[in-house]
């Protein structure tokens, strides 16, 4: 462990939340918080004065950033823009759904999990015609 080769700073990359607040607050206490030279956050806090078009734009700008590695957004708030969600189709950043305090996860609105359960039952079709 002592020969690991350290991570360049440069080419480390971020994880972004677009969450409520008790969420991020949570991340943040863990370390994954980042405010670059622009006053840039990592992070979106969503409330009940956040608007839709705000959720927009930060996921656009959290998904296009280049040091932007992983995006979690709680499944809530994924509803909301559930259409860009759904179209976004890029490896990096990776989109995860995760649940909060409030709303408790839903299986059958992730994203994520029907593009596997989609994979899976394709991959399962053509090992039967083999």
């Amino acid at each position: 462990m002592a020969n690991r080769a350290p991570v360049a700073t440069r080419n480390s990359a971020l994880i972004a939340m677009i969450a409520d607040e008790d969420t991020v607050v949570g991340f943040l206490l863990a370390g994954v918080g980042n405010v670059d030279l622009r006053r840039k956050t990592n992070y979106l806090i969503v409330d009940s004065k956040t608007t839709i078009k705000q959720i927009e734009d930060a996921f656009k700008e959290f998904t296009a950033r280049e040091d932007v590695a992983i995006v979690l957004i709680s499944q809530y708030v994924a509803n909301m823009i559930r259409f860009l969600v759904d179209s976004y189709n890029k490896p990096i950043p990776a989109i995860l759904e995760i649940p909060s305090k409030d709303h408790p996860y839903d299986a059958a609105h992730d994203s994520v999990l029907s593009r596997v359960k989609y994979l899976f039952s394709s991959e399962s079709v053509a090992s039967e015609r083999r």
